[in-house]
Formats: structure tokens, C-alpha cells, sequence
């Protein structure tokens, strides 16, 4: 899910940085005191999550959990996000600084669209938990693999046959990622429910 340095037009990386830059800016207004430890430790759990790999082909792949992070810090996914990802660049390289924005909004957008989604399914127990965590982790891989697949089309025709791969390769994670998360929000739904609704 790291897009290398070298790769995408700097329109592109514009656009990525653009973007992740409001994300963070909403989510630095919206976040409050009370939330600062909770947003912290998810970030180091996407940060360590992320090295997981499997190789599958000429590209492997990782747990995300965007869609955990997502239901759990809402708009400051972007920051949670972002500082595991920039740690990552500068301490691993895993992606880049160049491409630091553009794979913010990639994890970030799909994070948020989770917590609009499938947050008031949480609050409500319309849906149980584990079928919330299910299609949350599931969904939230799916846009990460499309927005990926997007951001190298916009790289040249050459890209598009990565691009078709790289989805591909992910399809078994969505599944993967969707049974982690929802286990993981049974079992904070047993232990410390008040965290889901906070």
C-alpha cells in the first residue's frame, strides 16, 4: 500500500499532499484533550501493523486496519495516519517523503469514509460488532487498493497493468483485514465498550 518515491507525477503528489493537508487540519480542530492518548496508540498500532508482509507475486502485502482506525478516531485518522506513515518513510523507508501525502489520503480517506459509514451502526447495535468490524476493515482495504490502483494509472499507461496487480493482490486482504478488525472490536466491545462510543 506504500507508494515508492519516483513513481507519480508531481501533480499527483500535490493533489496527495493538498488533500491530507485539510484532512489534518479538520482533524486538528475536531480533536479534543480527552482523545490525544487514544489517537496516539492507534497510530503506533497502524504503524506496526503495517509490517506484517506477505509476499504475493512481484508485490506483497500488509495488514492496514484503516478501517479500525477510522471507527475509532474519526477525522483524526489523518493524523494517526500520517505520523505512522512518516515515521515509517524516515526511519524504514517504507514509501517516501514525496509520497507521504498521497499515501496519507490513501489510507486516511478510506478510514474516514468507515467511521461516517459504519460508526452509528456502533452507537445504535443495529448490526452487531463483529459484522460492523467485518464489512468496516473489508470496505476500507477495498478504497485503499482502488485509490492506490488510481494514483498509479495517473502515472502513465505503463502503470496500469501494476495497478490492475496491485488490486488484485489485495482482494484476499479485504477479507483478512475485515475478520482482524471485527475480532479486534469484539473484543474492546468486552473489555472496554465505552471506547466505541467515545
Amino acid at each position: 500500500m506504500h507508494i515508492s518515491e519516483g513513481i507519480l507525477p508531481w501533480a499527483t503528489l500535490a493533489g496527495g499532499y493538498a488533500a491530507s493537508a485539510l484532512g489534518v487540519a479538520i482533524g486538528l480542530k475536531k480533536i479534543e484533550d480527552r482523545q490525544m492518548v487514544k489517537t496516539a496508540m492507534l497510530s503506533s498500532t497502524f504503524f506496526i501493523v503495517s509490517f506484517i508482509h506477505i509476499p504475493l507475486g512481484p508485490t506483497n502485502i500488509h495488514l492496514v486496519m484503516n478501517g479500525f482506525i477510522g471507527l475509532l478516531t474519526g477525522w483524526s485518522c489523518f493524523i494517526t495516519i500520517g505520523i505512522a506513515l512518516l515515521l515509517q518513510a524516515l526511519l524504514f523507508q517504507f514509501g517516501g517523503i514525496t509520497t507521504l501525502g498521497i499515501n496519507t489520503f490513501n489510507m486516511a480517506l478510506p478510514a474516514l469514509a468507515c467511521f461516517l459509514i459504519f460508526s452509528p451502526f456502533l452507537s445504535s447495535k443495529k448490526i452487531s460488532v463483529l459484522l460492523t468490524g467485518f464489512f468496516s476493515g473489508f470496505v476500507s482495504v477495498f478504497l485503499s487498493a482502488l485509490l492506490l490502483s488510481f494514483s498509479l494509472v495517473t502515472a502513465g499507461e505503463p502503470f496500469i497493468p501494476a495497478a490492475k496487480l496491485v488490486f488484485a493482490a489485495n482482494l484476499p486482504l479485504m477479507i483478512v483485514d475485515g475478520m482482524i478488525t471485527a475480532l479486534a472490536l469484539r473484543f474492546i466491545e468486552r473489555v472496554k465498550p465505552e471506547i466505541l462510543t467515545s
